[in-house]
């Protein structure tokens, strides 16, 4: 009973400590502009934490350690520092945790807390022991208030433990191209052979958002309730992404801090089309880095849509019908951001499905338009019938055939 007290007296703390550094964090993005940003440079040698900017930095206000921008879908780098330096990931590792998670059971799945999860340290979405919850509330308990109990209780449900489940974020992380990343839990907590690189974390979000539709749908959100807590006053989850309230088109992703890995944040933006995701690990004024990283990202490139909705393409042939060929498009839009001479670099490919036979209804897949850029596939889309085709009757298509098999 002591215990339980004791926890609900620490959630109102925390709801109050939340409500109040939300309320400082936009006064303080309010006064960006007039902010003087402290960190070493050249010229202020003394400050212990931070290293020399680099010499002709891009963004030389950027306090981080680590970071970089990136254009989502060509993976095309906009900005970097130390991009590819080893550093600890805090709870950014959480982003991986939900692509696993994602792909390895269903929204509807109900997961039972278990002991290991209530009794886990850190950030907490204030789960009990034999609760049940849906995986995909769990999904967003990670993902707003960065749950390290719910990490725990999806791990265990996944694959029957945190070991288990961190062997299958190596393997994501491998598929991925994040070769420089090696995971150990599935919250971040420190552990030394628990580590990452800036550029790797912003491949991993990229995967999320070109490959994993529920992934945006998830991170974007600002505030989910999630109903039936034992405790009700835990039920409304509001998203520590500051980002999310305050910048235009933010969509993402994930804050994270130990004393370890210092302050870091993975944000996301989309304008025109264009996703950028920038990466902070190690910064002074994480949301001031991430705004000017992410304003400089959006003056690197433009949208150009490489594929437009509804663009038609040559009719395609189908067998057994009364017409013997269709007329397709492409359903929905492929845009990039890219600068202007690179836009030869992209290159259009039709997969069509084979042996596509009548009947066929206005609106049915019947392909894939492929974008590609340096040999590799960044864009799909479907391409869709724009015409209904009635099969032949039968006796018509058997004197087709033979006049087909005969040549005449």
């Amino acid at each position: 009973m002591i215990c339980k007290n004791l926890k609900a007296s620490i959630l109102a703390q925390k709801k109050i400590i939340t409500a109040v550094s939300l309320s400082m964090c936009m006064l303080a993005y309010s006064i960006t502009s007039a902010e003087v940003f402290v960190h070493t440079t050249a010229e202020n040698p003394e400050s212990a934490h931070y290293s020399v900017v680099p010499a002709g930095d891009a963004i030389p206000k950027v306090t981080a350690r680590s970071a970089v921008v990136i254009e989502a879908k060509t993976g095309k780098v906009l900005y970097e520092r130390n991009m590819d330096q080893i550093r600890y990931p805090a709870s950014t590792t959480k982003m991986m945790t939900l692509l696993v998670a994602l792909e390895n059971s269903k929204p509807e799945d109900i997961v039972t807390v278990g002991k290991n999860a209530y009794n886990v340290e850190g950030s907490t979405m204030w789960l009990e022991e034999g609760e049940r919850l849906k995986m995909e509330d769990l999904e967003y308990g990670i993902m707003l208030v960065s749950g390290n109990d719910a990490t725990v209780a999806i791990a265990e449900h996944v694959a029957g433990s945190v070991p288990k489940f961190a062997e299958m974020m190596n393997k994501k992380a491998e598929e991925i191209g994040a070769t420089s990343t090696h995971f150990v839990n599935c919250n971040g907590l420190p552990d030394p052979n628990h580590y990452t690189t800036a550029h790797d974390l912003a491949k991993i979000a990229a995967h999320g958002f070109n490959n994993v539709p529920d992934f945006e749908r998830i991170v974007s959100t600002k505030e989910r309730r999630v109903p039936g807590r034992k405790n009700p006053d835990t039920e409304l989850l509001r998203n520590e992404n500051l980002l999310l309230h305050i910048y235009k088109g933010c969509n993402g992703v994930k804050t994270g801090y130990t004393d370890a890995a210092g302050r870091c944040v993975v944000t996301a933006a989309k304008r025109n089309g264009v996703q950028l995701v920038s990466v902070v690990l190690d910064g002074l004024y994480m949301w001031d880095d991430s705004i000017l990283m992410l304003d400089y990202g959006f003056t690197q490139v433009d949208p150009f849509t490489v594929v437009k909705q509804g663009e038609k393409l040559e009719p395609v042939e189908i067998s057994g019908g009364e017409k013997n060929k269709i007329s397709v498009s492409v359903k929905d839009e492929i845009t990039v951001g890219c600068k202007l001479e690179d836009r030869n670099m992209f290159k259009k490919e039709v997969v069509l499905n084979k042996g596509i036979e009548a009947p066929v209804k206005m609106g049915d897949i019947v392909g894939k338009m492929n974008v590609l850029y340096e040999g590799k596939v960044i864009g799909s889309a479907d391409i869709i019938s724009n015409e209904a085709v009635a099969p032949v009757p039968w006796y018509i298509a058997i004197c087709n055939k033979i006049r087909s098999f005969f040549g005449f």
